[in-house]
């Protein structure tokens, strides 16, 4: 069986070898934050902050049968507050006209700006590549969890939810919009400054032009590279906006990667939970479902099954139905 549950303090060794295929900020690549960010999400689980900054929770896909951590995903309760706003550049237009040249333009152009009252924020999401193309659709099922809690849990979350996806990079790695922009007003690094804004973002805003910059003096991969995104995430992009997601016209001030959102209410898959009745049943459809069922060890547990939705009954195989303690609980098709 597979399922999404809260991380424990036992999966630090496996999240750590997870954190080295990508390079995420909210996914360090070291054990010792690793191992702070899990304590942090189990006291958010077992007794969440009324402060939804203050608010980590961390999700993995557990391989049951092998007892093993096949990926990972994470929500922050609110992203942007008055110590650490939410930073972005407004992706916009202005239209150029000359009467006496009866000639005119529209260049595209980006602004700096920041909220202080941000967003609940989704990301983070890695799986094993050996779990790539699974039957149960592992990693579309890692993100899907998410709203589940948030459904369950709606007390915790903003009203709107925020996703920032990653761009493209070029052949070495780097960003073409923080060479155009960031390296020239901060003079480091994209990663180093990537990594300086975990503890700290004074210097982005300080430093950061505020003008409006014109995307027509930028260079070609630079302009190409504003509110895309990479290859990989071209399916998540796809699947966020399946179910409501909308790029909100603003991307990361540091490599250009769009910013998506939803409010919770026009998340289909929200507008479509259920409870259910786990029953055995003999010939069950290939469709697929998570559903969180109440457990006495973990605050969020929650199977993934192929099954057959009969009003609140779920038919489920039998060797799936074997292994459950509780048969009653609420979730969504996906």
């Amino acid at each position: 069986m597979f399922l999404i549950r809260n991380v424990v303090e036992n999966d630090l060794d496996e999240i750590f070898e997870l954190s080295q295929l990508m390079q995420f900020i909210n996914i360090p690549q070291d054990k010792n934050v690793l191992k702070e960010m899990i304590k942090h999400s189990q006291s958010s689980f077992q007794k969440p902050s009324i402060n939804k900054e203050d608010n980590l929770f961390i999700f993995v896909c557990e391989d049951t049968e092998l007892n093993k951590v096949a990926g990972l995903s994470l929500i922050h309760g609110k992203h942007g507050t008055s110590k650490e706003p939410h930073f972005y550049l407004k992706v916009g237009q202005e239209h150029k006209y000359s009467k006496s040249l009866n000639t005119g333009f529209i260049h595209g152009t980006l602004k700096f700006g920041y909220t202080s009252d941000g967003f609940t924020e989704i990301g983070g999401l890695v799986l094993d590549p050996a779990y790539r193309g699974h039957p149960l659709k592992l990693g579309k099922a890692l993100s899907f969890s998410r709203f589940l809690f948030i459904a369950l849990n709606p007390q915790l979350f903003t009203s709107t939810i925020h996703v920032e996806l990653m761009p493209p990079f070029d052949d070495k790695g780097k960003s073409p919009l923080w060479e155009a922009i960031g390296r020239k007003f901060l003079n480091i690094d994209y990663h180093e400054a990537d990594l300086l804004s975990r503890k700290n973002k004074e210097f982005i805003l300080s430093l950061f032009p505020k003008d409006t910059i014109y995307e027509a003096l930028l260079p070609v991969d630079a302009r190409d590279a504003i509110g895309k995104v990479g290859e990989q995430t071209l399916p998540v992009k796809r699947m966020l906006e399946s179910i409501g997601f909308y790029y909100a016209e603003e991307v990361d001030p540091f490599d250009g990667g769009p910013h998506y959102r939803a409010n919770v209410e026009d998340i289909s898959l929200i507008q479509n939970i259920e409870k259910y009745k786990l029953v055995e049943g003999k010939e069950v459809e290939e469709q697929l479902f998570i559903v969180n069922i109440p457990h006495e060890n973990f605050n969020f547990y929650s199977p993934l099954f192929k099954g057959k939705s009969k009003g609140e009954k779920l038919l489920i195989k039998k060797k799936d139905f074997k292994l459950l303690d509780n048969k009653d609980g609420t979730g969504f098709k996906y």
